[in-house]
């Protein structure tokens, strides 16, 4: 289906007439319910059915085409995006890279708690008050999300020095690699 089809149906119902006849089919009325005479009823009914918003009924009336708009919102649609699972969570969870919520079921929390983890360079320590702003970032609870993140093993504390241990590490080769 084209651009075409669609500025042809968008134009029939931007004109009166055509506009006219389609309301008093789609109220399941005549199209005599119109308000037109009957030339410009019939010349309204012949440019609907070109345009495939109507169609005879088979018992000498006329019906609105009422699939003609799905087809038409279907061609112009872009296909629907695939999300992973993990990117479902995230989409759920994250709105402008920030959490709405810590997400209390576990498995949604791991997913999350790996998103968070990928701020911190895998090597590099970290004074707890850079992994507080850092955290602070994504959640004003940055207290209970560094607790999630060493509890689940994907930082590492010890004298109030953090880095990162765990969570998914990307290994694909770097520029001129």
């Amino acid at each position: 289906m084209s651009d075409e089809a669609i500025r042809q149906v968008l134009g029939l119902l931007y004109q009166d007439d055509t506009l006219r006849v389609l309301s008093a089919l789609a109220l399941e009325r005549g199209p005599e319910e119109s308000g037109l005479d009957r030339d410009a009823m019939s010349l309204a009914l012949n440019r609907l059915e070109r345009g495939g918003l109507a169609v005879p009924d088979g018992e000498g009336g006329w019906r609105v085409r009422r699939e003609r708009f799905r087809e038409l919102l279907h061609a112009s649609a872009p296909p629907p995006e695939v999300l992973s699972p993990e990117e479902k969570v995230l989409r759920s969870f994250l709105v402008d890279g920030r959490l709405r919520a810590i997400p209390t079921k576990r498995d949604k929390q791991l997913i999350v708690l790996d998103y968070v983890a990928q701020v911190f360079e895998p090597g590099v320590r970290y004074p707890e008050k850079a992994v507080n702003v850092a955290l602070r970032a994504f959640h004003d609870d940055y207290a209970a999300l560094r607790r999630y993140l060493v509890d689940e093993g994907m930082l590492t504390r010890e004298n109030n020095v953090y880095w990162r241990s765990g969570g998914a590490v990307d290994i694909s080769p770097g520029p001129g690699a």
